[in-house]
């Protein structure tokens, strides 16, 4: 199977699902990551005195360093404008996702569940683009692609510790568990690591340490009993 997982910001990934990716890479489907911004507004660029073009290109370097650790099938970073998606016509996004998709031609999309885990406004925007896409091309149906839309999320309770803040979905709305080696670990935290100019951020997270070999994912739109035992059951 052809799996096409679409996010707004360098990191996304290896903030979320970079263990499950990487198992399913294992299990012989192919893995593609979309991203949609290089990321460039972060206010890490002060701290290392570029302006956003140059963030931009250090983060796609960083992600770079991902694409290799992770043997990501490949990797397409677009150049929308990081932090500035929700002033966007959603429609202009949708074109250029949807080019990507015929351009791929995957089996399944993944990205955010409706919270956008951070609740950050790209990622709501990414997810809200992201679903409406699949609707449209499962409406016109000529194409067969994608079959499925799967929506990354956390399980458990929702973290509030003062800097950050994580959403969670609830045990019911969780259709598929991906179940993650100690390798599928390992390559996760090297991942993390590429990210050489987030490292503080990193470590302030403490997102290796709570992250779990469990990967859990909504799936939208499916009448499904119990829970998948694959990405790709079914389809």
């Amino acid at each position: 199977m052809k799996i096409l997982y679409i996010f707004p910001h360098p990191d996304d990934e290896s903030f979320g699902p970079a263990p499950a990716m990487h198992a399913q890479l294992r299990q012989g489907h192919e893995v593609h990551l979309l991203t949609l911004t290089k990321g460039e507004a972060t206010k890490q660029r002060f701290r290392l005195g570029v302006d956003k073009a140059e963030m931009g290109e250090v983060r796609f370097r960083e992600m770079q360093c991902v694409e290799k650790t992770l043997g990501l099938s490949s990797m397409t970073v677009l150049n929308l404008p990081d932090g500035e998606l929700k002033r966007m016509n959603p429609i202009e996004i949708e074109k250029v996702i949807e080019e990507q998709i015929h351009r791929l031609r995957p089996d399944i999309l993944v990205t955010y569940a409706v919270h956008g885990i951070s609740g950050f406004h790209d990622h709501l925007v990414t997810h809200a683009v992201v679903k409406r896409v699949f609707c449209k091309l499962r409406e016109e149906q000529g194409a067969g692609y994608p079959k499925r839309l799967a929506l990354f999320t956390r399980m458990g309770e929702v973290v509030k510790d003062g800097k950050f803040r994580l959403e969670a979905s609830s045990e019911e709305e969780i259709a598929f568990i991906e179940m993650c080696s100690e390798e599928d670990m390992e390559k996760f935290r090297q991942a993390l690591d590429c990210y050489e100019t987030y490292q503080e951020i990193i470590e302030a997270s403490k997102v290796k340490e709570v992250t779990t070999k469990e990967v859990p994912f909504e799936i939208f739109g499916e009448d499904i009993d119990g829970r998948l035992s694959s990405i790709s059951e079914g389809l």
